[in-house]
């Protein structure tokens, strides 16, 4: 028996977004999010303290990667933005590559900023923050040293 928590299955949607996104090395080229930029972010369970794999779009800016708790414009963050919140030391896979981050949360200043320019670029994150009352937090993924 191990110490290390069991990872449970994604659902069966973005268990084939990680699959097809691990086989293409980072880019996927069919489907929904052809051609969009994504990650598979790792978080640890703030209750359970499971492993959670989730894919998720990303905006590279200036050498920082940023991801966003739009949840699709749900009322509530996801749980993966609560699980970061809990303990930021998160795992990203990017392009085939993987490597240890830490999730720092922005301030509304800089959200503002890297939220509107995720929105120019895929203007569904601009219909999903009219969809809601909270504000979609933004998230920087700064790789550890």
């Amino acid at each position: 028996m191990t110490d290390t928590p069991t990872r449970p299955e994604p659902n069966a949607f973005n268990r084939q977004v990680i699959d097809a996104l691990r086989a293409s090395g980072g880019v996927l080229t069919e489907g929904p999010f052809a051609g969009a930029p994504l990650l598979v972010l790792h978080t640890r369970g703030r209750r359970s303290g499971r492993t959670y794999e989730n894919p998720m779009m990303y905006l590279e800016l200036d050498g920082h990667v940023y991801v966003f708790a739009s949840r699709a414009g749900h009322p509530d963050h996801p749980d993966w933005y609560l699980n970061l919140v809990a303990d930021p030391a998160v795992t990203v896979e990017r392009g085939g590559e993987r490597y240890p981050a830490r999730a720092e949360v922005l301030d509304e200043g800089d959200r503002a900023r890297v939220y509107r320019l995720q929105s120019e670029a895929f203007p569904q994150f601009a219909e999903y923050q009219r969809q809601t009352t909270r504000v979609i937090p933004v998230v920087e993924l700064v790789r550890a040293g």
